[in-house]
């Protein structure tokens, strides 16, 4: 018999956003047997997921979990629905074209993985990659010299269309809710490293969601480069679970990489308070003291 798949996705006040999204997963050739649909907006979207061709299972939270705690509650919510595979969606993301997860799916068992990722394109510029790779010792935004590779192993930019075994939670957890958003996904990752769980991404499909071009300031001539998140609210979390996190697994290299990169960047754009904030909220996630909801934060 096919394997099942489920749908795991979260939105925050993104209708027209969320319209997209279900009508791509109802297109796909590989069918969804649900979409365990997490909504923490302040203006529900359950009218949409009731009007969609999707089988939406929708679940509203009157609480924001942020990016980690609402994918953590959609995750179960698709496990519990008996998949065997929950496919993880933001709800700015939506599958390229109707064959993505086909692709996914095939790309998966050739393999024998239990993780598959697609690439991530920009809304309207099929070429260019929404996030980087590096490619020969530097960084790269082209998807034709990324697609060369066909498969790249042990990377991938989760949770933007990940397409993962059910069996794997239970091997490595949910995402983890105290980092509420950013960084979820590089700790993820890292823990399917360390279980010895291989996964890549296949560069033949790819998912389309807004790029991330602004964040990546790059250094010493591009041989280091360090990311600054467009808000005070992303640059907190962010900074804060890069410590957090480069401290949980002694992260030698990126403590490394830190220490040089953001006093080098801030230096140059003449940043003294952006250097204060990144060093405040780095500190605070390296010593494990600033986690709590956003309201402890001033947010």
């Amino acid at each position: 018999m096919p394997e099942s798949v489920a749908v795991a996705a979260v939105t925050f006040d993104r209708p027209d956003d969320v319209k997209t999204l279900l009508g791509a997963l109802a297109a796909q050739s590989a069918g969804v047997s649900t979409v365990a649909l997490v909504d923490s907006g302040t203006s529900p979207v359950k009218d949409i997921a009731e009007s969609s061709a999707a089988n939406v299972n929708y679940v509203r939270s009157e609480t924001n979990l942020g990016g980690a705690g609402g994918f953590s509650l959609a995750i179960l919510t698709a496990m519990a629905s008996g998949a065997d595979w929950i496919w993880i969606m933001d709800d700015d993301a939506h599958p390229e074209d109707p064959g993505c997860l086909q692709a996914l799916l095939d790309g998966a068992n050739e393999r024998g993985l239990d993780v598959i990722l697609p690439l991530v394109v920009a809304p309207g510029k099929p070429d260019t990659l929404s996030f980087h790779f590096r490619v020969d010792g530097r960084l790269t935004h082209d998807r034709a010299e990324v697609a060369k590779a066909g498969f790249i192993p042990g990377v991938g930019h989760f949770f933007n269309g990940a397409l993962i075994r059910r069996d794997v939670f239970f091997r490595v957890g949910l995402p983890d809710l105290r980092l509420f958003i950013r960084g979820d996904e590089t700790d993820f990752m890292i823990r399917l490293r360390k279980a010895g769980i291989p996964f890549g991404t296949l560069t033949s499909v790819a998912l389309s969601h807004p790029a991330a071009w602004s964040e990546v300031q790059e250094i010493l001539g591009g041989r280091l480069h360090v990311l600054v998140p467009d808000t005070e609210f992303k640059r907190f979390f962010f900074y804060r679970n890069r410590g957090h996190l480069t401290r949980r697994y002694r992260r030698v290299r990126s403590l490394a990489a830190d220490a040089v990169g953001y006093p080098i960047h801030f230096a140059r754009t003449r940043d003294l308070r952006g250097f204060r904030s990144w060093l405040r909220a780095y500190a605070g996630g390296f010593r494990g003291k600033t986690f709590g909801p956003p309201s402890d934060q001033g947010f």
